[in-house]
């Protein structure tokens, strides 16, 4: 099992928490670079949503996970 693989299920029915630490970590790390680096951070953040599955838009659920 990857590593990828049990933080998706570490994650699993937390993924909006998730997605707002990817948040405030990019900007943390645009803070600290004074935007140098924004949209290479702006691609990791859209990456790792779409890899932890908390790439739908906010605020709205999915469809029911079996």
């Amino acid at each position: 099992m990857s590593v990828m693989d049990k933080l998706k299920q570490m994650l699993k029915g937390h993924e909006d928490q998730a997605g707002k630490g990817v948040d405030k970590a990019g900007d943390y790390v645009d803070e600290k670079t004074q935007g140098k680096y924004s949209s290479q951070v702006d691609t990791a953040q859209e990456k790792l949503r779409g890899q932890m599955g908390s790439d739908q838009d906010r605020g709205q659920e999915g469809p029911p996970q079996s």
